[in-house]
């Protein structure tokens, strides 16, 4: 299985290893590459599963972006499994300074006027948790419904998000997608000869037993001949 571990990380060793990996980030890269090379599939297959899932990757999906994988993968007939791989293409460290690369590409895209500064998303998060609890809340009581600060946490902070790491996720996507073709197809190729070169070394080692066993049949059954003289 691509996902199984022999041991299971606990849910702390599991956070860690999301922040950074115990090997490092170049060893986690590594890894995943390998098991992406292994997918037994077509490599343009491979790859648009890694298209699909590095676009989903780079898009503000929280707690979504294994379903957009597998969707994006579906609808692209791309191999699902290399689409959930493709996710990993982030990770906490880089994704708060891709974030407001993002932002500030989509507030110019979109000419929003609002502050991008660390109190003002900090504030507009802040409006939208509290319309947010408020919102559930009443639908229990006889409160009414605040929006305002959804509305200003959609148009300020998540559109231009959304909008602007839409456009560098597919570049860096499509980037992904022409990098794996040759990747997976060397891969593969070398697995097949390493294959066929095993498959050679039984079939010599069949023919030399074979022969060894015929050579002696030959010589028990010359040996049990009666002597003539």
């Amino acid at each position: 299985m691509v996902f199984k571990r022999k041991k299971p990380l606990g849910w702390l060793a599991w956070m860690r290893e999301m922040v950074y990996p115990r090997g490092g980030f170049k060893r986690a890269t590594r890894y995943v590459i390998h098991r992406m090379s292994r997918l037994p599939d077509e490599p343009h297959r491979i790859a648009r599963g890694i298209f699909a899932g590095s676009l989903i990757g780079f898009l503000p999906l929280p707690g979504l972006q294994f379903v957009a994988a597998w969707a994006a993968a579906r609808l692209m007939r791309g191999n699902v499994l290399a689409a959930l791989l493709g996710t990993f293409n982030t990770n906490p460290l880089t994704t708060p300074f891709f974030a407001v690369f993002a932002m500030t590409l989509g507030h110019w895209l979109l000419g929003v006027e609002a502050p991008l500064s660390a109190e003002g998303i900090g504030r507009a998060f802040a409006h939208a948790g509290q319309d947010l609890w408020r919102n559930v809340a009443a639908i229990f009581t006889d409160e009414r419904m605040q929006w305002g600060g959804l509305v200003q946490f959609w148009h300020d902070i998540y559109v231009p998000y959304f909008i602007g790491a839409l456009l560098p996720g597919i570049v860096l996507s499509l980037i992904g997608y022409y990098i794996t073709i040759p990747i997976v197809q060397a891969y593969q190729k070398a697995r097949h000869a390493k294959a066929d070169d095993r498959r050679e070394r039984r079939r010599k080692l069949k023919q030399h037993l074979a022969e060894a066993a015929a050579r002696l049949k030959h010589k028990t059954e010359h040996d049990d001949k009666p002597d003539a003289s």
